[in-house]
């Protein structure tokens, strides 16, 4: 992943330098098992000691070993020869009866390991902007659109809770994930122990905060992979819909919430009036990254027999880019909700924009109570509807000069239909079911977009 989209805590996990370090602890606790059972003398591991104190940066250095693997064509042999340079004889018992996957695949889970901690991290902060801000717009009304079109009311803060909503599940997905992909394999060629005792990679397990992987074919089964990168294009789902939410939200036709827009900030080279909302277009862009990486996490799954490395070039590329830009991307997103700004009066001004029409369930659901047919009543409101929708003019005004509506409703009642209330009547029990408790917040204070 370029620079311009990664955080330095990401690019860390993925640093050759990461790596190599977690196969040499890999291999320091192989060896120290294996010493414990008599497998290999105190030696080696003293020997190994010594030079992880004398030349701990040489033991990981990239340029050292990439300028042998450019001789042995063989990453872990590369690793291993600089690593016996230093170690000396005593080196031929490091590795012993591993097969390269055992290092290679072990690490890996550390990698997804320590890579989902850092993404569970920026779901949560996600989700505690969005909580923030539900709350503080619990009462603000504005239009719900279905099919773009306007619909009915809603609170601009149960917009927000249902997003937050979606990312708590993310969390729970997350953690999940992290947990099927922590398993160690320390087994030897085709996964049978035969050269490596199972007390060995219990203890490199237990060391690393893996579990042990049931059964590995020499490499660790790649569905857990899978499910790891399906649960990661989920989050980015996430994050594209809200950010589809706040492009939709920042045209300028509805202008009901917007990016910040800093001091200094310029929208177009060309319009200086422009305000674009470029780090939501930015967040649809680096979904499309992270999801574009679950295909070839699937056709990762299919090997041949116990092991080949048609995997291994793409999750090369495509775990480092997946994690990195899904981490910006959840970073970019909880400063885009801290920050956004939300303009209450263009979202009553755009609610009322069609002249009361998100009212008409109201009127037909009032005139079926008097005694209309559900067909009857459709059939009335929205010949009325149609007309104000065409030709423009107040709903309330023309369902009241309609003889057959005012035979079943006064103007009074007709009027309360057109009080928007009643649409947040039940957003307190929703934000219950969504944060856990009952909220006493008044749902009508200033700002609310109350009539």
């Amino acid at each position: 992943m370029i620079p311009r989209y990664s955080r330095p805590e990401m690019a860390a996990v993925w640093a050759p330098e990461t790596r190599f370090a977690i196969w040499l602890e890999i291999e320091r606790h192989v060896l120290d098992a294996q010493v414990a059972l008599g497998q290999a003398p105190q030696e080696a591991a003293d020997a190994l000691d010594r030079a992880m104190r004398a030349h701990a940066d040489a033991l990981v250095d990239p340029e050292k070993i990439d300028a042998i693997e450019r001789e042995t064509r063989h990453d872990v042999i590369a690793f291993l020869t600089n690593l016996a340079n230093h170690v000396g004889p005593e080196a031929r018992f490091i590795h012993q009866g591993l097969t390269s996957s055992d290092v290679l695949d072990t690490c890996l889970a550390v990698q997804f390991d320590r890579a989902g901690a850092l993404l569970a991290g920026g779901v949560d902060a996600v989700a505690a902007a969005l909580k923030r801000r539900a709350f503080e717009h619990k009462g603000t009304l504005c239009v719900g659109r279905s099919h773009g079109v306007h619909a009915e009311p809603t609170s601009f803060g149960l917009k927000l809770a249902g997003h937050y909503a979606e990312f708590a599940r993310a969390a729970e997905r997350l953690q999940a994930a992290r947990r099927e992909i922590a398993t160690c394999a320390i087994s030897g060629p085709v996964g049978t122990f035969a050269s490596v005792d199972p007390a060995v990679e219990a203890h490199v397990a237990e060391r690393m905060g893996l579990a042990p992987e049931p059964v590995s074919t020499q490499v660790i089964p790649r569905d857990r992979h899978a499910m790891y990168f399906a649960v990661l294009g989920v989050v980015a789902g996430a994050i594209e819909r809200l950010a589809v939410e706040i492009r939709h939200l920042q045209r300028s036709e509805v202008g009901e919430a917007a990016e910040a827009f800093g001091k200094g900030q310029k929208g177009s080279s060309a319009m200086p009036h422009k305000k674009n909302p470029i780090l939501s277009e930015n967040l649809t862009g680096l979904a499309r990254i992270v999801r574009a990486s679950v295909t070839p996490a699937l056709e990762n799954i299919a090997l041949w027999h116990e092991r080949d490395i048609s995997h291994s070039a793409v999750e090369r590329v495509f775990a480092p880019d997946a994690t990195i830009a899904l981490d910006f991307a959840l970073t970019r997103l909880a400063g885009v909700v801290d920050g956004l700004v939300v303009d209450e009066a263009a979202m009553r001004r755009n609610l009322d924009s069609r002249g009361g029409l998100v009212y008409s369930q109201r009127v037909l659901l009032a005139l079926i109570e008097r005694g209309m047919s559900r067909e009857e009543a459709y059939a009335v409101v929205q010949e009325i509807a149609l007309g104000v929708w065409e030709g423009g003019g107040d709903f309330e005004v023309a369902l009241a000069a309609d003889a057959r509506v005012a035979a079943a409703l006064d103007r009074a009642a007709l009027t309360a239909l057109f009080e928007p209330g009643p649409y947040l009547e039940h957003v307190d029990t929703i934000f219950a079911r969504v944060f856990g408790h009952a909220t006493n917040e008044a749902t009508d204070s200033e700002g609310s977009g109350r009539s």
